[in-house]
């Protein structure tokens, strides 16, 4: 008689076990202070940024390409839209169009580079993220903008739903719409496509140069969210949809990581543990991607990270996803 074996999800649902296991634990351990709603509203409010911008990156991971500018990006969209209420005393819609339209602006350029002048994604982004700071510094004067004081834009921002703040509230009606965007509409389905098989993609009559193009929406600011928005994306990659870049992974991997560290700095109060423990994750996440996906070559993580065999002699290095032949063995495919 067969022994039927139970399934606990684990290769679906671990973040769910490692973010219970980090609640139990740092409860035991500072019981007076961790297991509180306090610290529940304060993690979810801090790290909504990054979720967002975590969110942001799934697009263009999803298409098969790097997007190192949208730190950059979000943060010159902030200046923006502060320093022209603050120093040009504009409107606060008028404001947050301006600062959008340039965001997007950046993502256009981004895809041009990539998609037309078939410039690695890796090398034109992090080219765009250091033009993009220094257009903030040409903007704000290399001065810190002085925050709005409208009752519109505090409404906007400092609001509180059942304790929690309003920015909370943007990131499940953001995710809601990007995870529409993707799983339920042909333009989200091309993108995948062309992240997982350019070459089908293509031969199935997608346009791969249009999609490949899209860049994440820079909705939030912040170029040191960079680092925990990666980290966040690919230990999404490994959750609900594993081997897939998804939104609601990536959510899940914001908070099971701002939970270990939140904990660990009430243990600790380290100052550096933050950054350490990101880094940490982004390593151990993309390892644990690629090595789950190492049997599926055309999959869009493993496809990343392989190493690529040296041509014969005399054979031309064929072109990845955004055109440009690899001319080193084990750098990232796009």
């Amino acid at each position: 008689m067969s022994v039927k074996r139970v399934n606990f999800g684990l290769d679906r649902f671990s973040g769910l076990y490692l973010w219970a296991a980090f609640i139990i634990l740092f409860s035991i351990l500072k019981p007076g202070l961790f297991p509180m709603m306090a610290t529940v509203h304060s993690i979810a409010a801090q790290q909504a940024v990054s979720a967002i911008l975590g969110m942001a990156l799934v697009v263009p991971l999803a298409a098969g390409t790097y997007d190192l500018s949208v730190g950059a990006t979000a943060n010159l969209a902030a200046v923006i839209v502060i320093w022209l209420q603050s120093s040009q005393h504009w409107g606060v819609a008028a404001s947050i169009v301006t600062a959008l339209l340039a965001a997007a602006f950046v993502g256009v350029v981004n895809g041009f580079l990539v998609t037309r002048l078939r410039i690695n994604s890796f090398i034109a982004t992090l080219g765009m993220a250091s033009i993009v700071s220094a257009s903030q510094t040409i903007v704000s004067d290399n001065n810190q903008p002085v925050p709005p004081v409208s009752s519109t834009w505090s409404a906007l921002t400092q609001q509180n739903f059942g304790g929690f703040q309003v920015v909370v509230i943007y990131v499940v009606v953001i995710g809601l719409f990007m995870w529409w965007a993707l799983e339920h509409t042909p333009a989200g389905r091309y993108v995948y496509a062309v992240g997982s098989n350019p070459e089908a993609a293509r031969l199935s009559g997608v346009r791969v140069n249009k999609y490949g193009s899209l860049s994440g929406p820079s909705l939030t600011f912040g170029q040191t969210l960079l680092l925990p928005a990666f980290a966040a994306a690919f230990l999404g990659s490994t959750q609900l949809k594993p081997g897939r870049f998804n939104i609601w992974g990536t959510v899940l991997a914001v908070y099971v990581l701002a939970t270990g560290v939140q904990g660990l700095s009430f243990v600790t109060s380290a100052q550096w543990l933050s950054d350490m423990f990101n880094g940490v994750a982004l390593i151990g996440a993309v390892w644990f991607a690629v090595s789950r996906q190492a049997g599926a070559a055309s999959h869009p993580i493993w496809r990343m990270f392989r190493r690529r065999p040296a041509p014969p002699p005399g054979t031309p290095e064929p072109a990845g996803l955004d055109g440009e032949p690899s001319e080193v063995a084990g750098s990232p495919g796009t």
